[in-house]
């Protein structure tokens, strides 16, 4: 394969086909071995249930490339063990966490060349994920499943990086209570295309979903968990059962305590009480951390730190998570996994 040509410095948050991707499938009980294929087009059957009843789960994570060289993967096991909670709730079988670390492996050293170096600010952003597939018409469990694991190199998922960007309130619902708000499934974010676009035709980044049930509390930023950091120095993100369960939200929350010396609290965040908070971001995998610089609630817009600079804890907290990634902070035991 001919190495890529990529300008790193203005890498944004698409699909490029890149040389390899993993593929397993699941037959009779047992997944076979799986192998590398440089074909990124699925072949399945038209009566597959994730294509009709979205029997389908995903995840991501990232690859870095440290300043020796070397190659970081961040907290890869709790992506595996969110896969398992999310297969399970569709009835899927589930990936063991070895065999879901070795695909990632042999997917980032097969495609190195894809991989942005070290200062670039970029990563390569892996898709691990789970279908449900073969003949099928009825509403129940497929009879075979795939697993597979593609990448793609990426930038910022939200225009400019680490600048505040402004969310809205959205009059949509991004999960039923009760009920899979807290895997990650399609479904989940096909929901939120028509309230993710109405929000940026009205100049917002993307939504701010409220709690299902009362509709007073925030639960998620468009992709993306919400923290906030309150004026006497507290990190509050929100507890609901129908949120996703972030792998960047659980190191921040980490990071803030053991690091940055903060009080955390997992808690309601009541949307008509924001002048508690004096910082606001959004976290996730995708997002890293974006700063919030407003949210517009009806009639009110309210400002956090600033609608133009980074604030403080919020640009401490990035700094630590990012330096861990890349290698330049030394990181928690476990977190990262090195690749060989």
């Amino acid at each position: 394969m001919s190495r890529p040509n990529i300008d790193w410095t203005t890498l944004g948050f698409s699909y490029l086909r890149t040389d390899l991707r993993f593929l397993s499938h699941w037959r009779d009980g047992a997944w076979d071995e799986g192998v590398l294929t440089g074909d990124n087009c699925l072949h399945i059957s038209e009566g597959s249930a994730a294509l009709h009843y979205g029997q389908q789960c995903f995840e991501g994570l990232k690859a870095y490339r440290c300043r020796d060289g070397s190659v970081n993967l961040f907290r890869p096991d709790r992506n595996a063990a969110r896969l398992q909670r999310s297969c399970a709730r569709l009835l899927m079988p589930t990936i063991p966490t070895e065999r879901f670390l070795d695909a990632c492996r042999q997917v980032v050293l097969a495609n190195l060349d894809y991989l942005p170096p070290y200062g670039s600010g970029g990563a390569l952003y892996l898709r691990p994920f789970v279908i449900g597939v073969g003949d099928n018409l009825g509403v129940h469990s497929a009879p075979e499943f795939l697993f597979s694991v593609f990448c793609v190199p990426v930038g910022a998922y939200f225009k400019g990086g680490l600048t505040p960007t402004n969310f809205v309130v959205s009059r949509y619902d991004r999960a039923a209570p009760n009920g899979t708000g807290a895997a990650k499934v399609g479904g989940n974010y096909a929901a939120s295309l028509l309230p993710g676009r109405e929000a940026r035709e009205r100049g917002f980044g993307d939504c701010i979903y409220l709690d299902p049930e009362t509709h007073t509390r925030i639960e998620e930023v468009g992709s993306a968990n919400f923290f906030g950091i309150t004026r006497d120095g507290h990190f509050v993100t929100p507890r609901s059962p129908s949120i996703l369960p972030g792998v960047t939200r659980d190191s921040l929350l980490s990071l803030a305590r053991e690091r940055l010396g903060l009080e955390v609290e997992e808690r309601d965040v009541f949307v008509d009480r924001l002048d508690e908070f004096v910082e606001a971001g959004a976290c996730g995998t995708a997002a890293v951390i974006t700063p919030i610089g407003g949210i517009q609630n009806g009639d009110r817009f309210h400002v956090f730190h600033s609608e133009t600079e980074v604030g403080p804890v919020t640009r401490r907290l990035y700094d630590e998570l990012t330096g861990i990634q890349s290698g330049d902070v030394e990181a928690p035991g476990g977190w990262i996994v090195k690749v060989e």
